[in-house]
């Protein structure tokens, strides 16, 4: 269905303004040569219905541009349109008696305005509403119903909605018509549409950390403020609100405090809207997968003042690996209140209760990856149940001063508490024998803790535009403070009997803890102040530059106790510059180039020979590339070479002494260079299509420890594909008896991976292939889909993690059906 491009309202005054306006609604009446030039026919099949939603359907049923003024339809009903009709016979008839008419303008476009007496009337004075565009190409980034692969701004990259193609530096957008058409439940499966970024399942397979541009991070950025899952996880990141997910490549610091160099993932929460839309959706799928979501929103009050939007989710599943399972619930309410029109206020809450399953994976074997069934689990039946309560709240305002000047602010707190039902199993100590092909004895031991946290965060954002000479500024200046504190309880540890991998023996686990447990407890204290000044300068001839700077005040402690004690505190500050220059040499076409430092991520539980803790890790990064949008914006792409670099990674001591007593230094650099490329849009009426390729050089370049001192220098980075793509594409048929019907394709293609920074042993590259089809009809005011994916439907046997000693199988060939209702 097709949505509104909507431009700012302008004021029509006194005097020439007011003759100005005039003369163009006179203009517009007189074209009355309403209809598109060859009287050519489609079919409309349109019910009675709110005046607006019905002039949603007749853009998209007859690929008409129709532009009218937002208010103009409000509180009006539409006549039900059914059959073959030129654009001019239904939009007549869909009219009906309302006090509108539609008339063709000089580009062929219909518009809508009050009929001759209703026009006489209102003549005087006012304010013209926004003006509205429906047309086939032509969306809002937020209506439900856009179904664009390719969206033309993103805010992830300079905290302003810029252009993509005049954004100095690499971010890609994932649209939730690509998630519906993939029926993405899990981000990592929205990632592989990106070029250089990994996702894979690791830490009890119940978070996602991403691998960008050769580097891991577990953070995640909700709206652009920092949700921490490796320390307050809670599960999988629910996908039922996200409107769409950003990824900005490279490093990040700048604009949102401390994080790992490669880039960061930014989901991005729909919002309330003033028109109404509900949907109901029951997905059911393979190992007895269920999961139901609800989504409405609308305007509150009459005057829609106050709109709200409320998201549902409820799914209840089992796994292809023994004794896993999860379910779990998510609510998400907003409230937005427009106090005028320069100011509004958002309230949000966001809550999940999950019952989740820890699954250590499966170790390695004597450096190699052991042949076992996928689905083998060397925990025990009943342990790692884990349950978890997160609530986020969150409050953002801002207000115009003026056309130019707005003042924002965002506060949200969040609260987390995951006590352990009964204890997870850990591979400890390695093999307690010699592995044959028949037998191999793995060692464990058991955990039990009782994760809980708080992080709190606030940001305050000045932005203003002005010219100085022939120069266009856009200036941000803003301020942030962010503090996470976590703790695990007193968590407990203890050993477990060996197991034979090949034949194992399972005797079960209770929530008991015995006695001889010893005491392994972790605190972690983070919080910091930045101030950040960012300047985005348009000049003559295409030029663009962007310039900004951050400083930082930093606090970093933990303190452990059990197996390892030791408490230490961290102060920090840094001043961190980034510039871009772009050259939009085409409208279609331009070229970038960017600098850019970063303050890092902590070495957490590690000291020098002193006691003390290492400083923070650093990085800087060179890119260069271009960008484009072709066919009239419905097909972009960019390709973006990258030189990075990460400095002050935690090694060992290189005195052999210091380094059996198990301290470090910060010697450690590993350097990412290579190649991406994206590609995303519509290629042909009804053909969309969005994949990627990247290649990575990832080195460490400086280590110390082992015989040599030098550890593992010149070697390959862990968990980073040489070569990896994704190319994914559906077609939907336009028009005839099987209107209605689309169908896709896809194939993930990675390349082989080393398994640790030793290089001890790889894990190998996969190609698997993915398909869809699906098909919506109209049942009254409705509209209803049945959709069907198969993932991995050549069975594939591959691994998308590793962490030195255990790996994670990935899913084999499953199936995920839906019936989706909007209305």
């Amino acid at each position: 269905m097709s949505n509104a491009k909507h431009c700012k309202p302008f004021s029509a005054g006194k005097g020439r303004r007011h003759a100005a306006k005039a003369a163009l609604l006179a203009a517009l009446i007189s074209q009355t040569a309403l209809g598109d030039a060859a009287g050519n026919k489609h079919h409309f099949d349109i019910p009675a219905q709110s005046l607006n939603q019905a002039l949603l359907m007749f853009g998209r049923q007859s690929q008409q541009q129709l532009m009218y003024g937002t208010d103009i339809a409000d509180n009006l009903r539409s006549r039900p349109v059914q059959g073959d009709y030129t654009a001019d016979e239904a939009i007549r008839i869909l009219l009906g008696d309302a006090p509108l008419q539609g008339v063709t303008t000089g580009e062929g476009a219909i518009t809508l305005q009050p009929r001759a007496a209703e026009l006489h009337n209102n003549l005087g004075p006012q304010t013209m509403p926004a003006v509205q565009v429906v047309g086939k190409a032509v969306y809002d980034a937020t209506d439900p119903y856009n179904p664009d692969y390719s969206l033309p701004n993103a805010t992830t990259a300079t905290k302003t909605d810029t252009p993509i193609i005049e954004t100095p530096f690499s971010v890609q957008v994932v649209p939730k018509q690509v998630m519906k058409d993939q029926q993405v439940v899990r981000i990592d499966k929205a990632l592989q549409n990106v070029s250089g970024v990994f996702a894979t399942a690791q830490d009890g397979h119940q978070q996602t950390p991403f691998v960008i541009r050769g580097f891991r991070t577990y953070d995640y950025y909700r709206d652009g403020v920092r949700t921490n899952p490796s320390w307050l996880t809670d599960g999988f990141r629910e996908t039922a609100n996200l409107e769409r997910i950003e990824v900005l490549k490279g490093p990040a610091s700048i604009l949102y405090g401390r994080i790992e160099p490669g880039g960061m993932v930014n989901v991005v929460t729909k919002q309330p809207l003033a028109t109404p839309f509900y949907s109901l959706q029951q997905q059911f799928g393979s190992y007895d997968f269920y999961r139901t979501t609800v989504d409405a929103t609308g305007p509150v009050t009459q005057d829609k003042s106050w709109l709200y939007r409320m998201n549902f989710a409820y799914e209840d599943a089992n796994s292809f690996r023994d004794f896993v399972k999860n379910d779990r619930v998510f609510f998400a309410p907003k409230l937005q209140w427009k106090i005028s029109d320069q100011t509004q206020a958002t309230f949000e809450l966001e809550y999940k209760h999950s019952n989740d399953t820890y699954d250590n994976g499966i170790p390695i074997v004597n450096g190699q990856v052991p042949n076992l069934p996928i689905s083998r689990n060397l925990s025990e039946p009943g342990s790692g149940q884990q349950e978890s309560d997160a609530t986020w709240l969150g409050f953002n305002w801002s207000h115009a001063f003026n056309d130019n000047w707005t003042l924002s602010q965002n506060f949200n707190a969040y609260n987390y508490a995951a006590p352990m039902r009964t204890p997870f199993v850990t591979f400890w100590g390695g093999l307690t024998d010699p592995c044959t092909a028949s037998s191999c004895q793995v060692a464990r031991g058991a955990m039990k803790n009782n994760w809980s946290g708080q992080q709190f965060y606030t940001s305050l954002n000045l932005t203003g535009k002005f010219q100085t000479g022939p120069l266009g500024h856009t200036l941000m200046l803003g301020w942030d403070f962010m503090n996470m504190a976590a703790d695990s309880g007193d968590a407990r540890s203890w050993s477990l009997n060996a197991l034979d991998i090949y034949h194992p023996l399972y005797t079960g686990i209770d929530g008991a803890v015995p006695s001889n447990a010893s005491l392994d407890r972790y605190q972690i204290n983070e919080d910091w102040h930045g101030l950040y000044l960012q300047d985005q300068i348009k000049l003559p001839y295409g030029l663009q530059i962007l310039g900004g700077f951050r400083y930082d005040m930093a606090t970093m402690s933990d303190l452990s106790s059990g197996g390892y004690s030791g408490s230490n505190q961290l102060d920090e500050t840094a001043i961190k510059p980034r510039v871009g220059l772009l050259w939009q040499a085409l409208p279609e076409l331009s070229f970038y180039a960017n600098y850019v430092e970063n303050f890092g991520g902590v070495n957490l539980y590690s000291r020098n020979r002193n006691g003390g803790a290492l400083k923070p890790q650093t990085a800087e990064q060179k890119e260069i590339g271009l960008k484009y949008e072709l066919f009239d914006k419905r097909l972009t792409g960019s390709v973006a070479w990258f030189d990075l670099t990460k400095q002050n990674i935690q090694s060992p001591d290189p005195d052999p002494y210091y380094r059996s007593l198990g301290f470090s230094v910060t010697t450690g650099e590993v350097n990412n260079d290579g190649l991406e490329v994206d590609i995303a849009g519509e290629v042909y009426s009804g053909l969309k299509l969005i994949g990627n390729y990247s290649y990575t050089n990832s080195r460490v370049t400086k280590d110390t420890g082992g015989a040599d001192d030098r550890g593992n220098e010149g070697k390959r980075y862990f968990g980073v594909p040489r070569h990896g793509g994704n190319l994914w594409a559906t077609y939907e048929i336009q028009e005839g008896d099987l209107q209605g019907w689309k169908f896709g394709a896809g194939s993930n293609i990675r390349g082989e991976v080393e398994g640790d920074n030793a290089n001890s042993y790889q894990l190998p590259g996969y190609a698997t292939l993915a398909l869809m089809t699906g098909y919506s009809w109209k049942m009254g005011p409705s509209t209803v889909t049945a959709q069907l994916n198969a993932d991995n439907l050549l069975d594939k046997h591959y691994y998308n993690t590793s962490n030195s000693n255990f790996i994670m199988p990935a899913a084999p060939r499953t199936f995920l059906g839906t019936v989706k209702v909007e209305f």
